[in-house]
């Protein structure tokens, strides 16, 4: 099936031995520190040139339209206030490991929060693996809410002017932020939406693309254009990228990534039902429930931490502290990493300064972590020495014995060929 022929029409741990559950969290935590980067880095880093090209005749039947009219309509969308389903299914093709996969996940995220089940920075985390169901609504700048269905439980991401509330019914814990100015309340930047996906893709261009436009389609009970992204370059390890955008508002309601090797979608996020009527006030409403725990977090600090590290933060000392992704260090890309390449083929190089390569995490008691990481990459040499390529459908990593990583959307041989040359 080509990645733009999908269908758009449709809409209790058990108690342990509690030393030992510590340990095993442990060992998770630190094997997540290693793992995550690899699944969840690189979507951002893809750049995009533009072909025009004519839409098909389809159904439903819109007027034709050029990939750079399409691409313009898309920026020019000032949707304010919209509400939905929407479904976000994610195989990013790692190991099958009991259960450990989102473990990891929760848990390098948890690492980095206050511990709180609530707190966004972790529960947001969760939709990098797996197939969630999610509620949206926003009204403006100031009103924004998503809700992540689950099974008998549900959990709440609610912005209401300078209150940013995250609750999780399930343990019935709340997590609460402020900021200073009104519309300013700290941002949680975890893609959710199609439009979310759409704008990491569409921010940057250059000539390494082809971006067309190939029919129409019907997502959300609303007419559609679909745009076709295609990388131009070979050993990127994405093979398209399709974007189904609204018609009448220019608002991206589906995306689909497929990956070179094909098969599953790596990224399938769309609305299967929205409407852009101003939802109801009530809708951002929230007070905590009587007898939950509410964790008050740092407007300040914390939101450097739960932007993903992306954004300005304060010290402890108050001071304004540069965090990786202002682009502000000589010879780093707007991401903070130095990039080798181009477009599709470009590769994150991060100098984490531990020599030895995969750690062992002997040192404070988690046992043979080397051995259990090596398990999960390949064993690669060059001029460099000796790593571990750790992969994925999407995103592949090579840590190096010398403390370098390389990540990018691209193939081992790339990685290793970027080793050498550095």
């Amino acid at each position: 099936m080509a990645p733009y022929e999908s269908d758009d029409s449709t809409g209790a741990a058990q108690a342990g031995d509690e030393p030992r559950d510590e340990l095993r969290a442990e060992r998770r935590r630190k094997a997540a520190r290693y793992v995550v980067p690899v699944a969840v880095v690189g979507v951002a880093a893809a750049t995009i040139g533009l072909v025009p090209a004519l839409a098909n005749s389809g159904d439903p039947d819109l007027p034709k339209i050029t990939a750079q009219e399409l691409i313009d309509k898309i920026a020019k969308s000032d949707v304010q206030q919209l509400s939905g389903t929407v479904k976000i299914s994610t195989d990013l093709g790692l190991p099958d490991l009991g259960g450990l996969e989102s473990s990891l996940m929760s848990g390098a995220a948890q690492g980095s929060g206050d511990g709180s089940s609530a707190d966004p920075t972790s529960k947001l985390t969760e939709l990098a693996s797996g197939t969630h169901t999610l509620r949206v609504a926003a009204d403006g700048p100031e009103k924004q809410k998503v809700s992540v269905l689950e099974s008998g439980a549900e959990y709440s991401l609610i912005h209401n002017g300078t209150d940013v509330w995250g609750y999780d019914s399930k343990s019935n814990e709340v997590y609460h932020s402020t900021a200073a100015d009104s519309g300013k309340a700290e941002r949680h930047e975890t893609p959710a939406t199609p439009k979310d996906f759409a704008d990491e893709v569409l921010k940057s261009v250059d000539d390494t693309t082809s971006v067309t436009v190939d029919g129409t389609a019907q997502v959300g009970g609303r007419d559609a254009y679909r745009l076709v992204v295609k990388p131009k370059q070979s050993g990127t390890t994405v093979g398209a990228i399709s974007i189904a955008v609204d018609a009448k508002t220019g608002t991206p309601l589906k995306f689909t990534l497929t990956p070179s090797s094909g098969g599953a979608a790596v990224v399938d996020a769309g609305y299967t039902q929205v409407s852009f009527a101003k939802p109801a006030a009530s809708t951002f409403d929230f007070t905590p429930p009587k007898g939950a725990k509410v964790t008050e977090g740092d407007h300040a600090g914390k939101a450097g931490k739960a932007a993903g590290g992306t954004r300005y933060g304060t010290d402890q000392g108050g001071k304004t502290s540069k965090t990786p992704g202002d682009g502000s260090a000589k010879g780093l890309d707007k991401s903070g990493f130095h990039v080798l390449g181009k477009g599709w083929n470009s590769i994150a190089v991060l100098d984490t300064g531990s020599k030895g390569g995969v750690p062992t995490g002997s040192a404070s008691g988690g046992g043979n972590l080397s051995g259990f990481l090596g398990s999960l990459g390949d064993p690669v040499s060059g001029k460099f020495g000796k790593g571990t390529v750790f992969s994925t459908r999407l995103i592949n990593a090579l840590m190096t014995d010398d403390g370098k990583v390389y990540v990018g959307a691209v193939d081992k041989a790339a990685l290793v060929k970027a080793a050498n040359a550095g």
